[in-house]
């Protein structure tokens, strides 16, 4: 089955990790409802995006199943909270929150939003950057692909080389700051979508 021309970078993420299953989903797609960890971890993005001064996308209250009873742990997001205070983010200010992309690739359009961006100066004098996604799960399991995405996407919505862009994932729940190197580039996530290709240049 054809891929479509829009995907979502966690599209790209399913059509990596398992391209057969992403493609019957494709074909029969099957609306799922959203699960207790995902409302808690949309209400912890809301939270972030408020520290930052910025008014969140969506109040936590007009969550999907926030009226819900027993799906959400106050004490678990209190936690997070705790954690991402204590963190190295918690203080610097962000260039950006919930930055929004469109990047080509392959000819298709990948599509998502970078939690935050933080800048510095290099000893050169020249701006770097840092894309960093928050990860409100329990395992420190997240794939490195999607930081690859959101590196690109910046370097090119910002103008400057990807060598000039870091990523981080934020493992809220104990504080734990990991950056996967290496990260795939352009030429790599176009492969991943025209042969499937998933291992980065060493």
């Amino acid at each position: 089955m054809p891929l479509p021309g829009t995907l979502s970078a966690s599209d790209l993420l399913r059509l990596a990790g398992d391209p057969e299953t992403f493609t019957r989903r494709l074909a029969r797609p099957v609306p799922s409802a959203p699960a207790p960890a995902a409302r808690r971890g949309t209400r912890f993005h809301a939270w972030v995006e408020a520290h930052y001064g910025v008014a969140p996308l969506l109040e936590p209250d007009d969550l999907p199943g926030a009226a819900d009873s027993g799906t959400d742990s106050d004490d678990a997001l209190t936690a997070m909270q705790e954690s991402f205070l204590a963190s190295p983010y918690a203080e610097r200010r962000p260039v950006g929150v919930e930055v929004p992309f469109s990047l080509v690739l392959a000819g298709r359009v990948v599509a998502g939003r970078i939690d935050a961006v933080f800048s510095s100066v290099g000893p050169d004098g020249s701006t770097h950057y840092e894309v960093v996604d928050w990860k409100t799960s329990r395992e420190r399991d997240s794939d490195p692909l999607q930081l690859a995405v959101y590196r690109v996407a910046y370097a090119e919505l910002a103008g400057v080389p990807v060598d000039q862009v870091g990523a981080a994932f934020l493992y809220v729940r104990d504080g734990a700051v990991v950056r996967p190197d290496p990260l795939l580039d352009r030429a790599a996530l176009e492969a991943l979508l025209e042969q499937g290709s998933l291992e980065p240049d060493r």
